[in-house]
């Protein structure tokens, strides 16, 4: 009898593939759980946690659906613990004479299971994975001789071409095609956020298993009191809940932070998304509904929208239009390691300790705390942004590199030189305070500047901006800030550079 073996990777758990459409006693899937994956940077213990639990319960499934099923677990006597190894002994085992998968999402990986299979002897292909609404390289395509890769034509174009929002006569539903204006504002503290309505699993067992094996994280494990989706199912009732409960503030309130509230009114479907479980147009499709049917606001549903047909696919289109290398950028040439406080939220500065703490309990924390208060401080610190793009990477439960590299090396970071964003996103202690509670009762003053209470962001921010006039001082986004430094006198500027200079050097004391 021929066998095909069909490789399924830990972040393609989309139980509608066509793969599963009928069973079939030629072919054999397999998943398998390596330290290949689980070690090639320092993950969250939730993250390790949540991808083999749903590879499990996937699994199951297909046994269940009548699939020929083989299961690699990380303390299987059989693993060898690499995708190679393990395909070799696999094919050899089941004298398969073709070998199939489907396009992953990381080039890492693209790049291994092509050169493996080109090596075989046997027949061999790679099938789409069927999840997202734009090809790899289709954004490349449509940018193509256009001066910048700039986000808003590229999703006024998927917008258009799926039919997503519109009007009459290919107008944008309401007139206009981004309410984000409308999406700033600070959370008052009512309405409070919807209860946390997510799956509650016990992991206990399988987070005993991990560590046995090995298998080195960080981060709150919280395996017995799990809160993250095994399965389509799980996730469309935390899809609907979210619609419901959560969705009709969301647009006034994404940008806002707090301590009090740190789901606010995100929906936490990115895992389940990136992981494949839900695929986008289910998501995209209920949201517009909704809006349809009267139950939320335009800007609110517009919003949403726009992070999953624009921004997803958006940064995966420049992902795979600038991998290899685009890992490797680093414009403004920051090396400084990360501080010991990125693995423990143990510093003085209240919203990078709330931030990295969220992070660290839940491994999620919503954007504006990754872009704005985390992000923002590396970028004014100088961190190596190949440091905290691992970092972002091991960290965030939804991060896979094709989506995780980009925001963070280019919109978070600025190091691909203004490939993607057309600014540094970058604030002093304004910015944060504007839109959270996190400065209230802070060791470091919000509105110094210089001296020993000084919030570190304020002599950071002005500094970034002198140290780097000659590459961003003709950026037309920047040209306010450029005017206030020429306002400024030089024993100010002196002493902003003199303050930034000594936070740097003591950032392991903030």
């Amino acid at each position: 009898m021929n066998t095909t073996l069909k490789l399924i990777l830990g972040d393609q758990l989309n139980c509608r593939h066509s793969w599963f459409a009928q069973p079939s006693p030629d072919v054999v899937f397999v998943l398998m759980e390596v330290r290949q994956e689980t070690d090639y940077v320092l993950h969250h213990a939730q993250k390790i946690i949540a991808i083999f639990a749903a590879m499990r319960d996937l699994a199951r499934r297909l046994r269940e659906a009548g699939h020929r099923v083989h299961y690699l677990a990380i303390d299987d006597a059989d693993n060898r613990q690499s995708l190679p190894a393990n395909l070799d002994y696999l094919l050899a085992h089941y004298a398969a004479d073709a070998f199939a998968w489907q396009a992953p999402d990381e080039w890492r990986l693209d790049r291994q299971l092509a050169d493996y299979a080109a090596g075989l002897g046997i027949e061999t292909w790679m099938d789409d994975s069927e999840h997202f609404y734009a090809a790899r390289h289709e954004a490349a395509g449509f940018f193509d001789g256009r001066a910048a890769w700039v986000m808003e034509p590229f999703y006024r174009h998927m917008r258009k071409r799926h039919g997503v929002l519109m009007g009459v006569g290919g107008a944008p539903a309401g007139g206009q095609w981004n309410f984000d204006h409308d999406n700033r504002e600070a959370w008052p503290g009512l309405p409070w956020e919807p209860a946390d309505a997510r799956p509650r699993h016990d992991h206990s067992a399988l987070w005993r298993t991990i560590t046995a094996a090995g298998v080195r994280s960080f981060g709150a494990a919280q395996a017995d009191d799990f809160r993250w989706p095994l399965n389509r199912e799980e996730a469309l009732q935390q899809l609907e809940r979210f619609v419901q409960d959560a969705l009709p503030n969301f647009g006034r309130y994404q940008d806002a932070m707090s301590l009090r509230a740190w789901r606010l009114f995100h929906s936490l479907l990115s895992f389940a998304m990136n992981s494949k479980m839900l695929d986008p147009r289910t998501v995209v499709e209920r949201v517009e509904a909704a809006w349809r049917d009267g139950a939320v606001p335009l800007a609110s549903a517009e919003g949403y929208i726009r992070q999953i047909l624009g921004w997803r696919e958006y940064v995966r289109g420049v992902y795979w239009q600038r991998m290899p290398g685009y890992d490797l950028l680093n414009a403004f040439g920051h090396n400084a390691p990360l501080p010991h406080w990125f693995w423990s939220g143990d510093t003085r500065m209240r919203c990078l300790a709330t931030a990295i703490g969220q992070s660290l309990e839940h491994a999620h924390s919503h954007h504006i705390n990754r872009l704005m208060v985390i992000g923002n401080f590396a970028l004014l610190a100088g961190l190596s942004p190949q440091e905290l793009h691992q970092w972002y990477l091991g960290i965030y439960i939804d991060a896979f590199e094709w989506v995780e590299l980009p925001n963070t090396l280019g919109m978070s970071q600025y190091a691909d030189g203004g490939l993607l964003a057309t600014k540094p996103y970058v604030s002093s202690a304004a910015y944060i305070d504007r839109m959270s509670d996190y400065c209230k009762g802070c060791h470091y003053q919000k509105k110094q500047r210089t001296g020993e209470r000084a919030c570190p962001y304020n002599a950071l921010y002005w500094d970034f901006f002198l140290r780097n006039e000659q590459r961003l001082g003709k950026n037309h986004r920047l040209g306010m800030v450029y005017q206030q430094l020429r306002r400024m006198s030089d024993i100010d500027k002196q002493a902003l550079q003199e303050q930034a200079a000594a936070t740097r050097a003591g950032l392991a004391g903030l």
